[in-house]
């Protein structure tokens, strides 16, 4: 059956008012990143473009547009922890994607409590339910079709430490639709919250 559709070629512009691309790949969690440079400045942002990649060992991955301070930090140090995103903490969230220059603590200035980790040498978000300590594995600046780099740069870790509040444990399993997770949509301010309303199960055949 045929379909009204809107077509376009990404490199010639899409031709509406916000970018779909980011609204169709979506929603999507947030990769809420802290991180620490050598010399000791503690660093905290949101990334959108956030992902697992890997069972065992377990591996997760965040893309930045931009050779950001975390990138910078994880690169001299190869270390970084994930913390989970919240409907509770997404102000504060918010307030740790503001541009502001590398000396700034994000944590302080969103108003966050940090606890150290235990393998890292990173903090971590305390009032976040659940967090990954990760140790770098790779960073891959991300090419074109034709092999042309462009600036953005793929950043993998392998969990080695994992902290879950335990209220969200239920028999064993991890309750993801009572954890808060909030997740990243497409357009410019937009969010959404998850819960047992949009829950179904489909097991493997």
């Amino acid at each position: 059956m045929k379909t009204d559709s809107h077509t376009y070629e990404p490199r010639k512009g899409h031709g509406l008012p916000h970018d779909p691309f980011n609204a169709i790949v979506g929603p999507r969690p947030i990769g809420w990143i802290s991180s620490r440079s050598a010399s000791g400045q503690v660093n905290l942002a949101p990334y959108s473009f956030f992902n697992a990649f890997n069972y065992v060992p377990p591996i997760i991955g965040f893309s930045s547009i931009g050779w950001k301070d975390t990138v910078r930090n994880i690169q001299e140090t190869g270390e970084f922890a994930w913390n989970l995103a919240t409907r509770e903490l997404a102000e504060a969230m918010n307030q740790t994607c503001a541009a502001v220059p590398p000396e700034v603590d994000e944590f302080e200035l969103a108003g966050l409590e940090a606890v150290d980790s235990e393998l890292i040498r990173v903090p971590r978000v305390a009032r976040s339910p659940v967090t990954f300590e990760c140790r770098l594995t790779d960073i891959h600046q991300l090419r074109t079709a034709s092999h042309e780099p462009i600036p953005s740069w793929l950043v993998l870790g392998e969990v080695v430490k994992v902290y879950i509040d335990r209220r969200l444990l239920k028999d064993g399993v991890f309750d993801t639709a009572n954890s808060g997770a909030i997740l990243r949509a497409g357009g410019p301010a937009d969010y959404f919250a998850i819960g047992d309303a949009q829950k179904f199960r489909m097991y493997r055949p």
